[in-house]
């Protein structure tokens, strides 16, 4: 099984982060009336359950492959990570423009914003940490000339990206609710602050579709990209039992686990023994190429081809 560590280091330290955050966050809104910070409490509380649940998705795509699931469970972290985009769409982003409109209807004054600041301060800090950890996740399977960007498009852990892209969108709605707060201060006018609740709920609805999309995209079967599949197809290409190679398919299962079919033609006249040797040499040239690749199969027409 995969070394899941460096992945759940990041979802426990965004665990804490945004639990302790969220605390802050609604005390300080309560004693100040600020609805950004209202509004950023319910943010960093809705963070906290999903990174509950990524660990959820963690524990279940390590259980071991079953008569239901011959291929294993890796697919579930992908599952869950959808079920967090929901979450952050709905909860997050829903709850945050909700409570920006209504204060938009319903304006109150602000009152003494000392403290809002201390703790956007004190919470940037801690989402700035966890947001580095998440980042240097991602950095392990960044290729050279890849922006961030790039590699979260390319990145097959969906718990380490998830976190990526729910602190990226943490740190920019820390500074609107700042820059809410700080324009109802400065101009008198406190629709500054709500307005900054709606700019951040529409920054979550921003990264919930961002998720979604990258999850579902896993979560129904993506290849290991053109480039790897290319590489893969190479690396059967030559060894020298093959004759020809028709078409090499693959299927993400896992952040850690590769199906790879392949149909190819055997050199003719070639004895099944011969051909027992070359796909176990085959298998390990492509272990050896990429350990996540854990299924490797060839088509069975292929192998009767061999044998005529």
């Amino acid at each position: 099984m995969p070394d899941n560590r460096g992945t759940r280091k990041v979802i426990y330290a965004a665990i804490v982060a945004n639990l302790a955050i969220a605390a802050a966050k609604f005390v300080v809104a309560a004693i100040t009336g600020s609805a950004a910070m209202a509004a950023e409490g319910v943010h960093s509380a809705v963070d906290t359950g999903n990174e509950a649940l990524l660990l959820i998705g963690e524990k279940s795509a390590n259980r071991p492959p079953d008569h239901a699931h011959p291929f294993g469970y890796g697919k579930a972290v992908y599952f869950w990570a959808l079920i967090v985009a929901l979450s952050v769409f709905s909860l997050g982003g829903g709850l945050t423009i909700y409570h920006g409109v209504h204060g938009l209807l319903h304006p109150e004054p602000l009152g003494d914003p000392l403290w809002n600041y201390v703790v956007l301060a004190i919470a940037f800090v801690f989402e700035g940490y966890s947001w580095n950890l998440s980042r240097l996740g991602l950095n392990k399977a960044r290729k050279d000339g890849d922006n961030l960007w790039q590699t979260v498009r390319a990145s097959k852990d969906a718990s380490v990206f998830a976190v990526f892209i729910e602190d990226s969108a943490a740190l920019l709605g820390l500074l609107v609710a700042a820059a809410g707060i700080a324009l109802s201060q400065w101009t008198g006018n406190p629709l500054f602050d709500p307005a900054a609740s709606v700019v951040i709920g529409l920054l979550l609805v921003g990264a919930a579709f961002t998720l979604a999309r990258e999850t579902g995209d896993l979560l129904v079967g993506e290849s290991v990209g053109h480039e790897e599949t290319g590489a893969l197809r190479d690396i059967i290409c030559a060894d020298e039992a093959i004759g020809k190679v028709e078409r090499v398919l693959t299927m993400q299962m896992g952040p850690d686990d590769i199906l790879v079919t392949a149909s190819v033609q055997f050199r003719r006249g070639m004895r099944i023994d011969e051909v027992e040797h070359a796909i176990e040499r085959l298998e390990n040239t492509v272990r050896a190429h990429n350990p996540a690749v854990r299924t490797l199969y060839f088509e069975s027409a292929a192998l009767r081809s061999s044998l005529r």
